[in-house]
């Protein structure tokens, strides 16, 4: 067999491990480095230079691409778990990289045409040489029984005949090369499309962080809110004694300077001010329990099997979500809105904290549905027991019933170009109860 002679040759290289992250990639390029190209096989393949720009090196790479694309999964499984490597810009002795700036979503577009619609994700990944080169690494999926053969949808005529792709030829991985199909090959093919559909998935989903509890939220701003209409109603500047009569102890800037109001203008602000009140209790709770408890994030596990770009929602029953903020962002002002605001002649009144920098493809969405909050993930893959992770600082996750102890979690998942619903539910302990009034002194009046 072909593998049995790569073996042979790349005993140095560890071919148990999924060639993802930096560490494993490190090891395949010192592989590399060490050998040149002996290390080619099925599984890898090597180019000392590219010019990434180049027509004829997106043709190399889509060759590579369709080439592994097209192995039996029996075998593609022996090494490296099925995944297959292009290393570009390696050779024996070194590394002298290529030009840094080739990014994978433009490589993808460039790489379509050849490839065709239904063809699977790829994986890119990159190593540093020095501030203008680096090396890329391509990466292909492992083939799964199910799949359909995939033809070359576009030809290309290189300079060099092996480059040459041809519209509708199917390539596979030969010992060192890729190359057009044979016909036992291709009737090999036709069985592994006969295999059955995608196995199903096996999702494992974890929730990374606490669902909190808190009561009262409301009951202490309105107390707030209270104490902020009494300061106005006096004279500005309140005393000592009057701060020791509350159970808040907040410094005397944070309250409102009216300045220069006449008594008319005084009691039509208020007069605005309260008939806003709930809605300053409902902007104050967010912003409160936004700084003041921890976020939430999802962990999930695909079990041996890959998941091109999944879709999956997560709805936690009786629960709600809020925006999770930076405890630097914590602004008594935003939670306990003054009759009048302070203003600062070289600062525009705006919140910058409320200014979220997610980019348009963020994998991560989430929001309030009816009684319940819903989080909807949709990253590019699932990479077979390879952890997936979402970040713990997008949102907080409470419960609406503060006497709890526990909230079910449903979730359902769809995978592109796969008409199989995978369902799942679990329930989790809630978080122990915290107390509103304490909470809000340890976020906004705590000295230090």
């Amino acid at each position: 067999m072909p593998d049995d002679h790569a073996s042979s040759v790349s005993s140095a290289l560890d071919t148990d491990i999924i060639p993802l992250g930096e560490r494993a990639l490190r090891s395949v390029l010192d592989h590399v480095i060490a050998v040149g190209d002996e290390a080619e096989t099925t599984y890898l393949e090597v180019k000392s230079t590219l010019d990434m720009s180049s027509k004829a090196a997106a043709a190399k790479i889509a060759k590579f691409l369709l080439g592994s694309a097209n192995r039996r999964p029996s075998q593609a499984t022996r090494h490296l778990h099925g995944y297959a490597v292009l290393v570009i810009g390696a050779q024996k002795g070194g590394a002298p990289g290529v030009s840094r700036g080739t990014e994978a979503h433009e490589l993808e577009d460039r790489l379509r045409p050849y490839l065709g619609p239904q063809f699977p994700a790829f994986e890119f990944g990159r190593i540093g040489v020095d501030s203008e080169h680096e090396v890329l690494f391509v990466i292909a999926q492992p083939p799964e029984d199910g799949q359909s053969i995939f033809p070359c949808h576009k030809g290309f005529q290189g300079s060099d005949r092996r480059d040459s792709l041809e519209d509708g030829a199917i390539y596979v991985r030969g010992t060192s090369n890729t190359r057009p199909a044979r016909s036992g090959e291709v009737l090999a093919l036709v069985e592994r499309a006969r295999g059955g559909g995608k196995p199903p998935i096996n999702l494992e989903v974890e929730v990374l962080g606490p669902i909190c509890r808190i009561d009262h939220v409301e009951e202490v701003l309105e107390s707030l809110l209270d104490y902020e209409e009494e300061q106005f109603s006096k004279q500005p500047g309140p005393t000592k004694d009057l701060l020791v009569s509350t159970s808040f102890w907040p410094a005397s800037s944070v309250f409102t300077d009216p300045g220069p109001l006449s008594a008319q203008e005084r009691e039509k602000v208020l007069v605005a001010w309260r008939s806003r009140k709930a809605e300053h209790i409902a902007k104050g709770r967010e912003h409160f329990l936004g700084v003041g408890l921890p976020g939430t994030g999802i962990r999930v596990v695909s079990r041996d099997r890959f998941v091109a770009k999944p879709h999956l929602v997560m709805t936690f029953h009786g629960c709600e979500l809020l925006d999770h903020l930076h405890s630097d962002d914590a602004d008594f002002e935003e939670a306990v809105e003054p009759v009048v605001r302070t203003q600062d002649p070289f600062q525009a009144n705006f919140g910058y904290s409320a200014l979220r920098p997610l980019s348009r493809d963020y994998p991560v969405s989430w929001s309030n549905r009816g009684e319940d909050a819903e989080v909807v993930l949709t990253p590019e893959s699932f990479r077979p027991n390879v952890p997936w992770m979402s970040d713990q600082d997008d949102y907080v996750l409470l419960s609406r019933d503060p006497d709890a102890s526990s909230v079910k979690i449903s979730w359902i998942l769809t995978e592109d170009g796969n008409d199989a619903v995978t369902t799942g539910e679990l329930r989790l302990p809630t978080r122990e109860i915290a107390d509103a009034a304490d909470l809000f002194k340890s976020v906004f009046l705590s000295e230090g």
